[in-house]
């Protein structure tokens, strides 16, 4: 018997994890934004030893709210994300950011390929057409277009946005990344430890948006140093894999 898409999404269960650091200013509306999708969902905030409001302000709305005692970096609040799926069963788990950066209205597209089971891990890339929205500044699209070729190179994946968080994934990832997710700077290392497992990775075209309140965690000297560990991390990733 063949089930049509609605009906498979409502025999899934899907859990929309948001990190979040000092996202007072983007938090709630974040959250409003992905429950007017009106999908069959949970969603879970790992509020990441934030210094603001971000925690309280999480939890006046219908999203758990995990509160990290301090700051781990976007990698172990991400896996923590993880680890509540798992706790909890969930069948599908999707990362998205706290700062407005991702346009939910792209959740479809990233969950379809996984509910079909085209896929184990979806990317949403703004550089795939019809290249809407915001696609960074130009400095980091440099890097951005670096790592594209370094994971091109060294993996089976051909990517054009690495660094996107915009990401959904099935039970087999959820359980990779709740037992190892890369700490800091994530989302390339993490394309590198889905080639361990043999991952089937796709991108899918989205629309990304310019943060308009807050500040990013990568800036200045940080850009350099991201270069650098992110290299090495991948390098090594590909290392243990051969091994």
């Amino acid at each position: 018997m063949s089930v049509d898409q609605p009906q498979i999404k409502q025999l899934k269960k899907i859990l929309i994890i948001i990190p979040a650091f000092n996202e007072e200013e983007n938090i709630v509306q974040t959250i409003e934004e992905v429950l007017k999708e009106d999908l069959p969902i949970s969603i879970v905030v790992v509020n990441d030893g934030s210094s603001d409001a971000t925690s309280a302000k999480a939890k006046t709305t219908k999203a758990f709210v995990i509160d990290l005692p301090f700051n781990l970096g976007i990698g172990g609040a991400v896996q923590t994300g993880f680890k509540f799926a798992v706790e909890h069963d969930f069948d599908i788990a999707v990362q998205v950011d706290g700062d407005l950066q991702h346009d939910v209205s792209y959740l479809n597209a990233l969950l379809d390929p996984v509910i079909k089971d085209e896929t184990d891990m979806t990317i949403g890339s703004r550089f795939i057409p019809p290249y809407l929205g915001y696609r960074s500044s130009f400095i980091r699209r440099i890097g951005i277009q670096f790592f594209a070729h370094l994971i091109s190179f060294l993996t089976q994946y051909t990517v054009t946005d690495p660094t996107s968080g915009f990401r959904a994934y099935n039970r087999k990832m959820i359980r990779v990344f709740a037992a190892y997710y890369p700490e800091d700077f994530p989302e390339p290392e993490a394309i590198a430890v889905a080639g361990r497992y043999k991952a089937r990775i796709k991108e899918v075209p989205v629309k990304m948006r310019k943060r308009t309140a807050g500040s990013s965690s990568i800036r200045y000297l940080r850009t350099l140093y991201y270069m650098i560990k992110v290299t090495v991390a991948i390098c090594l990733d590909k290392l243990k894999e051969r091994k």
